[in-house]
């Protein structure tokens, strides 16, 4: 059994901070849709395009809150990012009309973007860069044990499905953010990193990080396929029973919660991380084979070929974290950690706002031929990342030195 407590000091500080909000986060996800629909009186199609249309504009703004978290301090800027973030999700509270909720869902999509990229440039300030990928396991391990407690709290609102539930939801969401930032306090100021006047957003012009990220974005096509292709799959292409979504859930955030430490260990460098990333293409094809067995007409038989492909899926995830993780530091500049990753992070948004369009396309479209094109282009993508990785180690004049790391704890 892998140890699930961080060392002490800035990474167990950073994990208690990602658990203090995760947990709010938790709720708010399985609850927000409903709360939106029956509290708030938005359509379903309306939900959907803001929503849209909000993290597009996130994934826009990540990169230069991120060069803001490089230049002013990224202790700072998160403290004020998850302030800000709190507040978006507290301002759901009152908002009753589309264009509101628009305006509140573009704020949090923002804060939430920039967060994430002051929050790895405060990790790569304060961690040692030998150590960065596994304290982010300790960090993703602590993030779906809070995603599991606050879902939980979230199934139990979902129960009473009245107003006054609901309404308790996104205030425990808010109330975490703020948590999350009296935590953030805690930890050591990380100097900010003064930049030249003559380059500005140079991840921008940065076209071999730029590849790195376009093609880490085809990998993370994982992320809506356990939310939003698995699910519809199981009902529309298998005889399995509707409750197995739930389980498949469960067994993917348990995993990653007792089992990401310890496959990061083995994640050191770019050639190590290059070697995870292609297992995790081959094991991803290999989850598309076995789910695409799924499709026949025993519900044993296709409940023990998704329980077989799910836990394929949740190794693949794992692995492909690891070397992702630690491609995006190594390849990002001294001094620009936050930028990069602000950049980095557009993947994710891309992979959820387009990924439920070609998942379902693929896989309730072609079936079995589908999930064979999905598996192979994943592939594909993960080998491409070699030759891709070497080609932005090249153009670094020197690799990043490992940041002074603070002695706190």
């Amino acid at each position: 059994m892998p140890n699930l407590l961080p060392p002490a000091g800035p990474q167990r500080t950073l994990s208690l901070a990602q658990l203090s909000n995760s947990v709010g986060d938790g709720a708010y996800y399985v609850t927000s849709a409903l709360y939106f629909t029956h509290v708030v009186g938005l359509a379903p199609g309306r939900i959907g395009l803001g929503l849209t249309v909000a993290w597009a504009v996130g994934s826009v703004a990540g990169v230069p809150l991120g060069r803001i978290a490089d230049r002013r301090g990224p202790r700072g800027t998160a403290v004020l990012l998850a302030l800000t973030t709190g507040l978006a999700v507290a301002s759901f509270l009152v908002v009753r009309d589309f264009a509101l909720f628009l305006a509140a869902a573009c704020l949090y999509a923002t804060a939430q973007s920039g967060l994430s990229a002051a929050r790895q440039a405060l990790l790569a300030g304060l961690v040692a860069t030998k150590e960065r990928t596994g304290a982010l396991a300790h960090l993703q391990s602590t993030l779906n044990a809070g995603l599991a407690v606050g879902a939980a709290l979230g199934g139990v609102a979902l129960s009473a499905g009245t107003t006054a539930a609901y309404l308790a939801v996104f205030a425990v969401d808010a109330a975490s953010f703020l948590l999350c930032a009296l935590v953030l306090l805690r930890l050591p100021a990380v100097p900010g990193a003064p930049g030249g006047r003559k380059v500005k957003l140079a991840v921008l012009r940065d076209r071999p990080y730029a590849v790195v990220t376009l093609l880490n974005t085809v990998l993370l096509l994982r992320m809506p396929l356990l939310s939003v292709g698995l699910p519809l799959w199981i009902t529309e292409r298998t005889e399995a029973p509707e409750w197995l979504v739930s389980a498949l859930f469960v067994l993917n955030t348990g995993a990653v919660m007792l089992f990401q430490v310890r496959t990061a260990r083995s994640v050191r460098g770019i050639p190590t991380a290059v070697r995870a990333l292609r297992r995790s293409g081959a094991l991803m094809v290999l989850t598309c084979v076995v789910l695409a067995m799924s499709a026949v007409d025993s519900p044993w038989a296709a409940v023990a070929a998704l329980a077989g492909g799910s836990v394929l899926l949740v190794a693949a995830e794992m692995l492909h974290s690891a070397g992702s993780w630690q491609l995006s530091f190594d390849l990002a500049p001294a001094g620009r950690v936050g930028e990069y990753q602000g950049f980095f992070g557009t993947g994710v948004t891309v992979a959820r706002t387009l990924g439920p369009l070609v998942l379902t396309g693929l896989l309730l479209g072609r079936g079995t031929v589908g999930w064979l094109l999905l598996g192979g282009t994943v592939l594909a993508a993960s080998y491409a990342l070699g030759p891709a990785a070497r080609w932005a180690a090249g153009t670094r004049q020197e690799p990043a030195p490992a940041p002074a790391a603070a002695q706190a704890g």
